[in-house]
């Protein structure tokens, strides 16, 4: 291939970076195109965190421009607005909300595993259990059965999990003593967990809220500040409808939808390979294309994700290079995208050397 740099550029335009889903320059994430000699050296910087993402990008860049590539990546993650006249947390640049409409869809699970991949790729990232009724990320995350240090006798500092900062209520209270609460209760409480939290300076705080669309949700969207919801559910046209609902419910209180993760997806039987959609198939791309959010990823049903959780080490932690983890990451990806998408700012004009 030639190495006049207009043809490199040329060839530039036509590479589809996976996660941006266009080139990187109308992405506006090129900074400098430099070839020397058989090489060729990128200057990018990306909206959203992408340690693990680097090999994988170098890689795809150096075939399709067939000659080695030499990447120089960086990132900057931005603070988004929060909806209505809620104001953003201190120290927290983005508050992302992982909702579903009814339980058993798998949202903890995705939660967990989000914000390990957001971390895993260099963010600094937290997580506020908001599941009051079943908060399972303490154990989830291994750290079943701490407790949260108390700083100056009011705030509590959030537990360290596997690379996260965790606050839950299951850190409160005896994992088998039930929460019997009403609605308002629960809101207090989690306001209060919220803002008597030491949080550390985080790029992502995730909210792993209560499944449903009643009253504490409807409460928790309008009182807690979110840059962007993320909604779970299966392929099961009953799990959709009460995913609409929450989409519904989001979209109403001003929150950004940021798209839709179909969760157990598809079964592979570990034996012989084959596929099934147990839970049907195409709900969760039907449903993006209804509402005009993106789907964000599909995730597999596996054996191996329940136990890895179950463990106290969820699959991004447990296993990151796995088959399974790797739609986890892309979640991530799309998601802090989706997010940054949000304000564009203008960005320096590439020199092309």
């Amino acid at each position: 291939m030639s190495a006049d740099p207009a043809v490199i550029d040329a060839r530039l335009r036509e590479f589809v970076d996976p996660i941006l889903q266009t080139d990187l320059a109308s992405a506006q994430c090129l900074r400098r195109v430099e070839v020397a000699g058989d090489r060729v050296v990128l200057e990018l910087e990306l909206p959203f965190a992408a340690q693990r993402y680097q090999v994988e990008l170098q890689q795809a860049l150096a075939t399709h421009l067939g000659r080695p590539v030499e990447l120089e990546l960086s990132w900057q993650i931005r603070s988004e607005t929060v909806q209505g006249q809620l104001q953003p947390l201190p120290g927290i640049r983005n508050t992302i909300a992982v909702a579903s409409g009814k339980g058993g869809v798998g949202k903890s699970t995705v939660a967990a595993n989000l914000a390990l991949a957001l971390a895993a790729d260099g963010a600094q990232v937290g997580m506020l259990d908001a599941d009051i009724y079943g908060p399972s990320q303490p154990r989830m995350l291994g750290v079943s059965g701490q407790r949260p240090e108390l700083v100056d006798r009011k705030f509590m500092r959030p537990v360290p999990a596997l690379g996260l900062a965790l606050m839950s209520i299951g850190l409160l209270v005896d994992e088998e003593e039930p929460t019997i609460w009403r609605g308002p209760m629960v809101t207090q409480a989690l306001q209060q967990m919220l803002s008597e939290t030491r949080w550390p300076e985080l790029d992502y705080l995730i909210i792993d809220m209560p499944p449903g669309t009643g009253d504490i949700q409807l409460s928790l969207a309008q009182r807690i500040p979110v840059s962007g919801a993320v909604i779970v559910t299966t392929p099961q046209d009953i799990a959709l409808l009460d995913a609409r609902k929450g989409l519904r419910m989001f979209q109403k209180v001003e929150v950004a939808v940021l798209g839709i993760v179909e969760n157990m997806s598809m079964h592979v039987c570990t034996n012989c390979g084959h596929g099934e959609a147990i839970f049907g198939e195409g709900g969760g791309e039907r449903m993006a294309r209804q509402y005009g959010v993106p789907l964000l990823s599909q995730l597999p049903l596996a054996a191996r994700i329940r136990e890895q959780a179950d463990g106290g080490l969820p699959t991004v932690a447990a296993d990151p290079d796995s088959v399974e983890a790797a739609p986890y990451f892309q979640l991530a990806r799309r998601a802090a995208l989706r997010l940054s998408q949000a304000e564009a700012d203008e960005f320096p004009e590439i020199i092309i050397e």
